[in-house]
């Protein structure tokens, strides 16, 4: 996603080491951490704080008021207070909006497709996302829709994810699919290499979950998020305001299937989902 990022700033004619330096600050999953690093950024009165995901935006907006702050977030940016509204901002906040709100709603449908016998599908949420409660909600709301049983299993570190997986074959989950978090979809070859092992259907939230030998993906296109983000950033850089700076929606989404994977799970996909399939890896 960094690479996107870049190709973004380069496309306002900005060369990254002569007209502007880009420099990064991972909280990897730990949200306390946060504040810190947005402190950090200010104390250092950088130009622009890019900031992604919506706990990242949170902490920047809550440190300062007069750097600039590009945003890529999945949440309403409207109703969480980080603008006014998305044609007029406001203030010093304006970013890329992606459409995720039933993303996971329909990770959970396409699931129930492709292991119809499946009788309760898992829901891995990483409990500490400020977005945990909205997803949970929302697992809970398409049970009832398709009269099956979910399961919700909670994760914030690699080994709780590995325990999640275990609990998963021991109440018997059919399949799992991931709730949108930053965390997870930064360990795509881990929990590809948990789902094999487990010999459990996984549906991820990116393409590189497939990629790294995952089962299949179905999410926001991330890559064209970030760009849109590094545009934003780019020309903030160049002297234009965030407050004249409409809230973009990105609103593609993705789907990628590893045949390969689901020939080793046993799993046939149905045409029609391969037809809408963006990339199928054999």
């Amino acid at each position: 996603m960094d690479d996107a990022f870049r190709r973004g700033v380069a496309e306002t004619g900005l060369v990254e080491g002569q007209s502007v330096a880009i420099e990064y600050r991972y909280a990897d999953g730990h949200y306390d951490r946060l504040p810190t690093l947005a402190a950090e950024l200010v104390s250092r009165f950088v130009a622009v704080i890019a900031a992604v995901p919506f706990p990242s935006a949170r902490a920047a907006k809550e440190m300062t008021g007069g750097i600039p702050i590009v945003f890529e977030i999945g949440v309403d940016p409207i109703s969480t207070g980080l603008v006014a509204s998305l044609n007029r901002p406001g203030g010093n906040v304006t970013g890329i909006f992606n459409l995720s709100l039933g993303l996971l709603a329909k990770r959970i449908e396409i699931m129930h497709q492709v292991v119809p016998n499946a009788g309760s599908i898992a829901v891995l949420i990483n409990h500490v996302n400020p977005n945990a409660e909205m997803l949970m909600s929302e697992a809970q709301g398409v049970q009832k829709q398709l009269g099956i049983s979910v399961e919700i299993l909670r994760a914030s570190t690699l080994d709780e994810i590995g325990a999640a997986f275990a609990a998963a074959v021991e109440r018997k989950t059919g399949a799992l699919v991931t709730g949108g978090d930053p965390l997870l979809n930064s360990l795509p070859a881990q929990i590809a290499g948990l789902a094999m092992r487990y010999n459990m259907p996984v549906c991820g939230d990116v393409a590189e979950f497939p990629r790294a030998g995952g089962f299949m993906s179905y999410g926001s296109n991330q890559v064209d998020a970030y760009r849109l983000a590094g545009t934003y950033a780019g020309r903030v850089v160049k002297g234009e305001k965030p407050a004249d700076l409409p809230v973009q929606q990105s609103t593609k989404i993705e789907m990628a299937i590893n045949l390969k994977t689901a020939k080793t799970l046993g799993i046939t996909m149905p045409l029609p989902l391969l037809g809408r399939a963006d990339e199928v890896i054999e």
